[in-house]
């Protein structure tokens, strides 16, 4: 079973908790060895000191004849083979070895006729004190260390999650929340230290209100514009029925309904941006609703209810995706158009070229389309905008055996 991480917690919290834990350690091993090749050259020295003022001692006591205090001795037994030699050839010196199971300091000097003369102190105090020192070097590293890690990872996670929070609020600007703000303590009191964290929270705040006041504008300018619209659209409306019959008023009067819907689309659109569009629902008979589309549509679409079933919806709006997705279908496609009713779940397919790429990655966008094809890109746009009100998902896929499918994704019905 895995260890289930913190949501905030990332690889720069981990790279910065190996960072510290390698630097702490490297930091104990290199004061734990000089402290301790500190204390052991003090406390070797202090035994090889005083292992050389008894063989002083023992040297004159030899030299007189008189008998030699305990733990010295000619030629004892266990003088390390090394210091023997270096006795023999004329010089002293010392060694620390192990005696009867014991840490021994041995001195050994030359005698006459080419013995050796040598005491042995006990060096056990100072193996234990080295070794004492050694265990609460270990101790206070590793206490050293992990107060030093939950310090530092304390500090790192405070970063970390600030960033987090920076990025979820850029996710849900990217997602059309444009209300969202980090709101970091930091960026909003100037009297405190400004860090890198505080100054990229403010720059996303300061792009997020600088975007929504753009679009703002931009929605309010689309619906004055369509609004101011109307009214000598519908003179012009009134004023081309009265044209005598002919191809020319058959002209004028297709480019004024053109007009006229597209005008119409426009304040939908600007409508369903404002956010407070509240659907109207009631009980509905999904498999009844798409024949009823497909019917007003007036065209070839088949319509395919392979379960149908009843969902809490607003009519209008269900109906106007519906519609506007087999319009699209056939003005940018090709037949046959299949309209599928699968429960909560209703696809309409062609068997064109597919959606474009930028539809597929950024889906619909006003006023673009590709490949020569007539339209503004409204009816897709007002769909997607229709499907949110809904509390539906409305996606656009290219099946591998070609064509375009849109599957509308109702809500859950209780």
């Amino acid at each position: 079973m895995r260890l289930a991480l913190p949501r905030w917690t990332g690889p720069l919290a981990v790279k910065a908790a190996v960072f510290i834990t390698v630097m702490c350690c490297g930091l104990a091993a290199l004061l734990g060895v000089l402290v301790h090749v500190s204390v052991t050259n003090r406390t070797v020295g202090e035994a090889r000191d005083v292992a050389l003022s008894r063989l002083r001692e023992a040297t004159r006591s030899y030299e007189a004849g008189d008998p030699l205090r305990r733990g010295a001795a000619v030629d004892p037994p266990g003088l390390p083979r090394g210091l023997r030699e270096l006795a023999v050839s004329g010089r002293r010196g010392t060694v620390v070895a192990e005696y009867a199971g014991r840490p021994t300091m041995w001195a050994a000097g030359p005698a006459d006729g080419g013995r050796v003369l040598a005491v042995r102190v006990d060096h056990s105090q100072g193996r234990a004190t080295i070794d004492s020192l050694d265990g609460t070097l270990v101790w206070a590293s590793a206490l050293a260390i992990g107060a030093t890690l939950l310090v530092g990872a304390f500090a790192v996670t405070r970063v970390t999650r600030r960033l987090h929070a920076t990025a979820r609020v850029a996710r849900r600007i990217s997602a059309g929340d444009l209300d969202a703000r980090v709101g970091d303590p930091r960026a909003q009191d100037p009297t405190r230290p400004q860090d890198e964290v505080a100054s990229v929270a403010a720059a996303l705040d300061s792009m997020a209100s600088s975007l929504q006041g753009k679009l703002l504008a931009e929605q309010r300018f689309t619906a004055d514009v369509a609004h101011e619209l109307r009214t000598p659209l519908t003179g012009l409306h009134a004023a081309a029925e009265l044209l005598p019959p002919g191809r020319p008023t058959e002209l004028v009067r297709d480019r004024v309904a053109a007009l006229r819907t597209l005008t119409e689309d426009l304040l939908e659109i600007s409508r369903l941006e404002s956010g407070r569009e509240l659907p109207a629902t009631e009980p509905e008979e999904l498999g009844a609703l798409a024949r009823r589309v497909v019917r007003s549509s007036g065209t070839g679409t088949r319509v395919d209810v392979v379960r149908d079933a009843w969902a809490e919806t607003d009519r209008r709006r269900l109906e106007r995706v519906l519609g506007n997705l087999v319009a699209n279908a056939h003005r940018h496609g090709r037949a046959p158009v299949v309209l599928t009713v699968d429960g909560a779940v209703i696809t309409v397919r062609d068997h064109g070229d597919g959606y474009p790429a930028y539809l597929l990655a950024h889906g619909p966008q006003r006023f673009r389309t590709e490949g020569g094809t007539k339209g503004h890109g409204l009816g897709l746009t007002i769909a997607l905008g229709q499907a949110e009100v809904l509390g539906a998902r409305l996606e656009f896929t290219n099946p591998p055996d070609g064509g375009a499918l849109a599957r509308l994704t109702l809500p859950q019905q209780p």
